[in-house]
């Protein structure tokens, strides 16, 4: 199966196939308390050792946030210091960065329920853009800009783990999130239309229970299918009064974690490497070629990892699978580590998840760096079969 793409987005922008992503949310969590996580993971102090140790896996692409409330303290007066500072040193180290301008966090006086969020979010995208250009006029520009609208309308919509705090109202959570989102790519295409949109969603597989009836198969059914709701704003294809529309679908991020697959009813999880498998279990390839199939777009796995002893275990299947889709003429154009220096939780800041390329030592501060060498031989078992699975000319980006 060779794609067919629309001439706008067959060009692959992404300098490496495999990404590094450092984790950057700036939220309040669950307690109301503000959480900083390039700092608190030392990203920020250790910046340019950081995108040498990545290249020596050949990751020369990054994702990384601006962190929205740091940027915007006071409504629409914005501090690109520290953002201009890495910017530096990714020109200077060849090292490409595309960048979330909301990764879970608003300024503290914004929620996605505030009536002027959508104006100030597209205000922030168009003076993103500015910034940019004034400095790199000519570079290519790639943004997500909101990181998983699925997964924040939950949190905040429906169980109360981040602002607004709300229960049942992920749906007009969700409205609000799309409506800023859509106002602000529109703003930045107006500025820059070369402009590339990531987005970055959640890839999830709803199953009924075992033995189903008809209704539990139809709740799964439409439980599923609503993963897709953000994007389909986006597209225009569901509450086109937000303004979405075809011309903004660009590059499809899916993010997959071990947990992405439960039952609707126990909402337990499929087990990714039961010795018995779960038969409702879904490989990975399946589900990318799915999204694919729906969009008619390039996508990527923008976020995936393991915590714990299996980091070796999944990288491999992450490689087997993404092998397969690429095979299989898929366009699937990058795999992000995410994340690529180990963190903790969100609301209880230990114990650190051991999910990284890199482990935390924490003993110091900020946290050193431990490469995990089980993760890493296994990351270079499955860029060889990625690898091995690309045609010649595009074997240069593994």
């Amino acid at each position: 199966m060779r794609s067919t793409l629309p001439a706008s987005v067959a060009e692959n922008p992404f300098r490496s196939f495999w990404w590094a992503g450092y984790e950057c949310t700036d939220q309040l969590n669950a307690f109301g308390n503000r959480v900083d996580f390039l700092p608190l993971t030392g990203h920020l102090q250790f910046l340019q050792q950081d995108y040498v140790d990545i290249q020596t896996f050949n990751l020369h692409t990054v994702r990384e946030g601006i962190r929205w409330s740091q940027v915007e303290k006071t409504a629409y007066q914005y501090d690109w210091r520290t953002v201009e500072a890495m910017l530096a040193e990714g020109h200077r180290q060849g090292i490409q960065q595309v960048w979330d301008l909301c990764h879970f966090g608003y300024p503290d006086d914004l929620t996605p329920l505030h009536p002027m969020f959508a104006r100030r979010f597209a205000a922030l995208g168009r003076a993103f853009v500015r910034f940019y250009r004034d400095r790199y006029p000519d570079e290519p520009l790639i943004v997500t800009p909101i990181n998983e609208v699925s997964f924040m309308s939950w949190l905040g919509g429906d169980v109360r783990g981040t602002s607004p705090y709300c229960t049942r109202q992920g749906w007009e959570v969700k409205r609000g999130l799309m409506r800023g989102y859509i106002e602000c790519v529109a703003a930045m295409r107006e500025i820059a239309p070369s402009i590339r949109i990531l987005t970055t969603e959640p890839l999830v597989h709803i199953v009924p229970p075992l033995p189903a009836t008809d209704a539990d198969r139809a709740r799964a059914a439409e439980a599923h299918n609503n993963q897709f709701q953000s994007v389909d704003m986006l597209a225009g294809r569901l509450s086109p009064d937000l303004g979405g529309s075809p011309e903004f679908l660009d590059i499809l991020g899916f993010n997959y974690y071990y947990n992405n697959q439960w039952d609707v009813n126990t909402h337990k999880w499929l087990g990714w490497a039961d010795a018995v498998p779960d038969p409702r279990w879904v490989p990975l390839r399946k589900l990318l070629t799915d999204a694919y199939n729906r969009y008619n777009r390039p996508i990527a796995l923008t976020e995936t990892s393991h915590p714990g002893v299996d980091r070796p275990q999944w990288i491999r299947m992450i490689g087997q699978e993404c092998a397969a889709v690429v095979q299989a003429g898929v366009p699937l154009w990058g795999v992000c580590l995410y994340p690529i220096i180990d963190r903790p939780d969100w609301d209880h800041l230990t114990p650190w998840h051991k999910a990284g390329l890199w482990d935390a030592d924490l003993s110091t501060t900020p946290p050193g760096r431990i490469l995990h060498e089980p993760y890493a031989q296994a990351l270079l078992q499955a860029q060889a079969d990625v690898a091995a699975a690309m045609p010649v000319a595009e074997q240069m980006l593994i």
